[in-house]
């Protein structure tokens, strides 16, 4: 028998052809709601091969059914959604999607660093709702963009091209992260400092760190008020690196003047959430890689991941190394 893919959302029939000419390919068909949990088991019991999307809960009760599962590609380049330590146990392979998505998050990063600064939102709002009667000098007055500090937590390679963005706009750049990226501070002119360093220095603190233990909640209010209040927060990376509670707080009371922000602890963000009554929230719907070229090339990693293993090759990128051991 021909092994068996599961995907976890409806993939255009042409980015999953190289699966169907080769495999039983199976979808979930439906492009917004998410696989029940019942039913990725059910399918996770028969599957050689799982594409799944950064919704999907990929736990040990996954791994535990799939017996004959092989590989799970995981359409995003962050992993929190799957238990790795349980893949590599059960001998199955982790791939994500890295390097295709790093412009177009930095794009959208650098478009909520600028959206926020400059009020773009409430301007665009503030017309549309026929709201302009008249000009004067401090209408919608933000804050300027170029030759400010922007503190960027997590130089990997999608904090260097926002880094690369904000060389651009002559902006002094101060970086925080696990390592030291000499080669990045000698082409971008950027400056390593420590966590509080930046913080306190920072006109503008992005961050896009990964979620670990050790970033989950790592923003929390006694941050906030280390920062400049006419700093501006944007995070591009995870929800949960931030408490939710205390940045409503920090934004209410003036200790930083304004947040982008594309990710929240709990996904979808709902309507009557209070950071989404702030005028000083520019709010997005977890879109950094959107666009229409990323995610086609995202898909297609995902099957090239696919393809190698339940052809007996090796991964193109792998994420739990230990598995070629296991």
């Amino acid at each position: 028998m021909k092994p068996y893919v599961y995907i976890t959302r409806k993939l255009p029939e042409a980015v999953i052809k190289p699966l169907t000419q080769q495999f039983n390919v199976n979808m979930w068909e439906d492009k917004e709601e998410p696989v029940p949990k019942e039913v990725l088991l059910e399918e996770a019991k028969k599957a050689d091969a799982l594409l799944t999307m950064l919704p999907d809960v990929v736990d040990e009760n996954v791994f535990s059914v799939g017996e004959k599962l092989k590989i799970v590609a995981n359409m995003a380049v962050g992993y929190d959604n799957v238990d790795i330590e349980a893949a590599t146990r059960y001998g199955i392979a982790v791939c994500n999607t890295p390097d295709v998505l790093t412009d177009a998050t930095a794009d959208l990063t650098f478009a909520l660093l600028m959206a926020s600064a400059r009020r773009l939102e409430e301007a665009a709002r503030f017309i549309k709702e026929d709201r302009w009667k008249n000009w004067n000098p401090y209408l919608l007055i933000g804050h300027d963009i170029h030759h400010k500090t922007i503190g960027i937590l997590g130089m990997g390679k999608i904090g260097e091209a926002v880094a690369k963005r904000a060389a651009g706009f002559d902006m002094n750049i101060l970086y925080h992260n696990r390592s030291r990226k000499p080669e990045t501070e000698q082409q971008l002119g950027a400056k390593y400092v420590s966590f509080e360093e930046l913080i306190e220095q920072s006109d503008f603190v992005v961050c896009l760190t990964p979620l670990t233990e050790e970033t989950r909640n790592m923003i929390t209010l006694s941050v906030f008020k280390k920062m400049k209040q006419s700093a501006i927060f944007v995070n591009a990376s995870r929800g949960p690196v931030v408490n939710e509670q205390d940045l409503v707080e920090a934004l209410k009371t003036g200790e930083i003047a304004g947040a982008g922000l594309d990710v929240f602890e709990k996904e979808p963000i709902r309507h009557n959430h209070p950071l989404l009554k702030l005028d000083n929230v520019v709010a997005l719907p977890h879109i950094g890689s959107s666009t229409i070229e990323t995610r086609t090339a995202m898909m297609k990693v995902c099957v090239d991941n696919i393809e190698a293993v339940l052809t007996g090759k090796p991964p193109i990128t792998l994420v739990n190394k230990a598995w070629q051991n296991a």
